[in-house]
């Protein structure tokens, strides 16, 4: 029997409709990376919050530039997470364990954990949230769910992080929020295009925005590593 086994969370790099004529069952490892990529999104909070990847490449280029402005401790700060799934909802564990008030909003009702809130309009989580993290599959209706008016509802100097599927966000009204100062910093793991290997360019032939984006300040920028864990890898060989 042939059977086709997505090493991710997601199906959505299989074309289900003719594997369904085809008789082809397809199907996902919906758990064995969400922990991974619940510990990247927090590590990042702290890293956009701290702004500490970029002193850290500045001390790499002989450069000892100490300072406060604009760096924050997360306790206290308000985490809003978009999809409350396998990764939102240990995520949302994880950010209450620093301190952070949590918030979520998803399609349906869901039982939170600790003292995480459900909100049931994503403007009102975005109004009130200092950190947005993403965590919804790539479909129609999740397509640039956040753009430029989404962007707008976000609070001054609120941060953005992406660690879902790349055509989520709209990358060039990311870019203008940035730009403006509106939005204080954003991590992207995620990309509408990416390189098919490693070594392969990460450019404006592949984005048209890339060098752009790659020049704005307080943005992390990495390739697709939410489940690049040793962990994760081997729980994702098991599990498909």
């Amino acid at each position: 029997m042939l059977v086709i086994g997505c090493f991710c969370i997601g199906t959505n790099q299989v074309d289900l409709h003719t594997a369904g004529k085809a008789g082809i069952p397809v199907f996902n490892s919906p758990f064995s990376n969400s922990r991974s990529v619940a510990e990247l999104v927090l590590s990042e909070v702290i890293a956009l919050s701290r702004q500490y990847f970029e002193r850290g490449f500045e001390m790499r280029q002989g450069i000892w530039n100490k300072q406060s402005k604009g760096c924050w401790e997360i306790r206290g700060k308000t985490l809003g997470i978009v999809g409350y799934g396998h990764i939102g909802s240990q995520l949302s564990v994880l950010a209450e364990a620093f301190g952070m008030r949590v918030l979520f909003h998803d399609v349906i009702n869901i039982m939170p954990l600790g003292s995480a809130r459900q909100v049931e309009f994503l403007e009102a989580l975005l109004a009130q949230s200092d950190f947005v993290t993403l965590h919804v599959p790539e479909l129609p209706e999740t397509t640039n769910m956040i753009s430029a008016p989404q962007l707008a509802q976000m609070k001054q100097g609120a941060y953005l992080i992406n660690n879902a599927r790349g055509k989520v966000v709209d990358i060039p009204a990311l870019v203008d929020a940035l730009k403006s100062k509106h939005l204080a910093g954003a991590a992207i793991d995620v990309f509408p295009s990416e390189p098919g290997a490693n070594g392969a360019p990460f450019n404006d032939q592949l984005n048209s925005w890339a060098s752009t984006l790659q020049a704005i300040p307080n943005v992390i920028l990495t390739p697709h590593i939410g489940g690049s864990t040793e962990e994760a890898q081997r729980m994702i060989g098991e599990e498909v």
